[in-house]
């Protein structure tokens, strides 16, 4: 039985619960880009099934920020999946602030070991500054999913040369989650 995966591409493309935007990349589509990539990298792993929440560029998921994120945790445990993967990009007012981060739910548990292992194959793969796991209970997609749950800050829109690494390589960012979760689960490259 593969193991289930459900992606999630942060934010909407337009319309409520939009992302962030710095040096001239819109969060959304970066989001969008690199759940993709995983997707088709998934895809060819027999290992694994995959879904996503977004499917296409312009798909819009709810009418309002909360009902957008409640849809996507709805999907996800309905499949029902058994990690779940929420892909966004950061920013900050302070341009010199960069690096990857991934946000789990609790210390010590199955999201946060799964977290380890992601931040490590997205720093290794594309270089980026390795921000740490870190805490977050207050975000709906963590909270309230059924399965193991983990939410990917891939690198700063605000900072010029992580931007540049999310232009230039989103296929990177994608292979390091992938290799991540190869890592975690213990398997070898197929």
């Amino acid at each position: 039985m593969p193991i289930r995966i459900f992606i999630d591409p942060g934010h909407n493309p337009t319309g409520p619960n939009t992302g962030a935007e710095g040096n001239g990349l819109r969060e959304q589509d970066v989001n969008f880009e690199v759940s993709m990539y995983l997707a088709d990298l998934l895809r060819a792993d027999p290992r694994f099934a995959v879904r996503l929440s977004r499917n296409t560029p312009t798909e819009i998921l709810g009418t309002s920020n909360a009902t957008s994120l409640a849809m996507r945790v709805n999907m996800a445990n309905s499949w029902p999946a058994d990690y779940f993967i929420s892909i966004h990009c950061n920013s900050n007012v302070n341009p010199a602030i960069n690096g990857t981060e991934v946000y789990v739910y609790q210390q010590n548990t199955q999201p946060y070991w799964l977290a380890q292992h992601v931040l490590q194959g997205i720093v290794n793969r594309v270089g980026t500054k390795d921000n740490g796991v870190r805490l977050n209970p207050s975000l709906f997609v963590l909270r309230r999913t059924r399965m193991p749950a983990i939410l990917v800050e891939l690198a700063y829109l605000s900072n010029e040369a992580d931007a540049q690494k999310l232009k230039d390589d989103p296929y990177g960012f994608a292979q390091g989650i992938y290799n991540g979760l190869l890592s975690y689960f213990g398997f070898s490259p197929m």
